[in-house]
C-alpha cells in the first residue's frame, strides 16, 4: 500500500503545554482510517499538521512526499477537509460558497455542479442563502466544499454531526466510493458505534500520546477483553442442557444462557455450546465493541503502540 501521509516522531508544543508527543504514524492510498479519542487529546492538532497549517515542533510531517508547510502548493490543493464546526458567510447561497472555495483552490467551477446531489442537497438549496440552511444542511455544503477538486486525502472532523440516520448511511455511501478510488479517508469522530464497521484501522489518542493503532481484530487480539457469548437452549434441552462445560453461565430472564469467556477460552466454549447443535435453539456472540477497546486503552490496561 502506498502511504499517502507520513508523521515521523512529530511532537507540536505550545510553551510548556505539548498538544502532542513524539507520534509516528501512517496512512494509505485507498485507507478509511478512525482517529479517536476525547477532547483535548490531540485529533485536531494532528490533522492541522497533516495540512500544513502549523508546524512541527520535532519530528517530520509528509504528505504526499512533501511537507504541507513548504512543499509544493499543489500537494496542498489534493487535500479536503471538514471541521468541527462548519461557517460560512450567511448572506451567500450554497452555490457560490462552493465557487468561492472553487477559486481558491484554482479548480473550474463546472467542477461544483454534481456536488450538491453527492452530498444529498436539493438543487434548490443550491440558490438560497446559508442563513435559510439547517444545522445538517450547512454540514452537507461544508462537505461539498471538502470534496471539491477530488482530493487524494480527505480529513473530516466530526462529518455526520447534524445528519439523520439516512443521509449519515448516504455519508459513508460516498465514504466507500472515495476508498474505492484511492483515496485516503480520516474520520476523527466520538460516534464509535458509527466507526465500528467503516474503518479499515484505527487509531486511539489520548494526552497527545499514540496509545493504539491497528484494526479492530489487531485492537481485540491486543485488548484479549472477554467475550459474551448467550445461548438459548431449545425447548426438548431446556431442562437438561448439558453442553456448558465448566464454564459460569448465568440464565437471562428471557430464558438464554450467558458468560463472559476469555480471549483464550472462546473456542472451546462455542465447542462445547454447538457439540449438539439439536440442543440449541439460538447463539448470539458478541465481540468487543470499538466502545469498549477505546476504553480499555484509554485506562491505560493495553499496549502503547
Amino acid at each position: 500500500m502506498t502511504t499517502s501521509v507520513c508523521l515521523t516522531q512529530t511532537s507540536k508544543s505550545y510553551g510548556k503545554f505539548a498538544a502532542v508527543s513524539d507520534i509516528s504514524l501512517s496512512l494509505g492510498e485507498g485507507e478509511t482510517i478512525a482517529l479517536v479519542g476525547h477532547n483535548g487529546a490531540g485529533k485536531t492538532t494532528i490533522i492541522k499538521l497533516i495540512l500544513g497549517l502549523i508546524r512541527p515542533t520535532s519530528g517530520k510531517v509528509r504528505v504526499l512526499g512533501e511537507d504541507p508547510v513548504t512543499g509544493n502548493a499543489g500537494v496542498r490543493r489534493r487535500l479536503g477537509y471538514l471541521p468541527e464546526s462548519v461557517s460560512f458567510h450567511l448572506a451567500l447561497t450554497g452555490r457560490e460558497i462552493l465557487a468561492f472555495y472553487a477559486r481558491l483552490k484554482r479548480i473550474r467551477l463546472t467542477t461544483t455542479h454534481d456536488l450538491f446531489d453527492r452530498v444529498g442537497l436539493a438543487e434548490g438549496a443550491a440558490d438560497r442563502p446559508v442563513r435559510t440552511y439547517s444545522k445538517g444542511m450547512r454540514q452537507r455544503l461544508g462537505l461539498a466544499q471538502a470534496l471539491l477538486g477530488e482530493p487524494r486525502i480527505l480529513l473530516l472532523d466530526e462529518p455526520t454531526s447534524g445528519l439523520d440516520p439516512a443521509l449519515r448511511r448516504n455519508f459513508y455511501d460516498l465514504v466507500s466510493e472515495l476508498r474505492s478510488k484511492g483515496t485516503t479517508v480520516l474520520l476523527s469522530s466520538h460516534a464509535l458505534t458509527e466507526l465500528e464497521d467503516r474503518a479499515d484501522r484505527v487509531i486511539i489518542v489520548n494526552g497527545g500520546l499514540k496509545i493504539a493503532d491497528g484494526t479492530l481484530e489487531d485492537l481485540r487480539q491486543i485488548a484479549r477483553l472477554p467475550t459474551r457469548i448467550r445461548f438459548k437452549p431449545s425447548h426438548d434441552a431446556a431442562r437438561g442442557h448439558r453442553a456448558t462445560g465448566n464454564f459460569s453461565w448465568t440464565r437471562s430472564a428471557d430464558g438464554f444462557l450467558e458468560a463472559d469467556i476469555d480471549h483464550e477460552q472462546k473456542i472451546a466454549a462455542l465447542s462445547c455450546v454447538t457439540a449438539d447443535p439439536q440442543a440449541v435453539a439460538s447463539l448470539t456472540i458478541m465481540e468487543p465493541t470499538l466502545d469498549d477497546l477505546y476504553a480499555h486503552f484509554l485506562n491505560g490496561q493495553g499496549t502503547r503502540q
